[in-house]
C-alpha cells in the first residue's frame, strides 16, 4: 500500500471545497488526486479526481452535478502523486469510495492507498 498524505486545511480540519484559496503557493504546479465529499444525513463521496489540483477543483466548481450538493457542506482533500500513478490511485479510490459523479474512470491496475478518513 502506497501512503498518501491528504491534504487538511487550517487548525488540521477538512478544506470547505468552495472557500479554498486556489490561488495559494501551495497549488502551484501541484498535481496528484483529489477526493470531494459531503457532510449530510448520509455523507458520501462525491467526486474523486487526478490532475492539476486547482485546476480541476475550479473545474468543478463549475459544475452544476457537484454543486447540487454544496447545500450540505462540500469538502475536499488532496495528496501529490508523481503523473505516473495518478491512473491507478484514480481508479483505486472510485472502487474503494463509489462516487456520486463520475462513471468512467481509468481501466488501470489499482494502485492501493490509504484513505483520507
Amino acid at each position: 500500500m502506497t501512503i498518501l498524505t491528504w491534504e487538511k486545511c487550517n487548525d488540521s480540519k477538512w478544506c470547505t471545497f468552495e472557500r479554498v484559496n486556489l490561488a495559494h503557493d501551495h497549488f502551484t504546479g501541484m498535481a496528484g488526486v483529489y477526493v470531494i465529499w459531503h457532510a449530510g444525513p448520509n455523507p458520501k463521496t462525491v467526486r474523486v479526481g487526478q490532475g492539476n489540483i486547482a485546476d480541476r477543483i475550479a473545474a468543478h466548481r463549475r459544475d452544476p452535478q457537484i454543486m447540487m450538493y454544496a447545500t450540505h457542506c462540500l469538502f475536499v482533500t488532496w495528496a501529490k502523486v508523481p503523473a505516473v500513478h495518478h491512473n491507478g490511485i484514480e481508479a483505486y479510490l472510485a472502487a474503494k469510495l463509489d462516487p456520486i459523479v463520475g462513471q468512467r474512470f481509468p481501466d488501470v491496475a489499482f494502485i492501493e492507498v490509504n484513505l483520507p478518513w
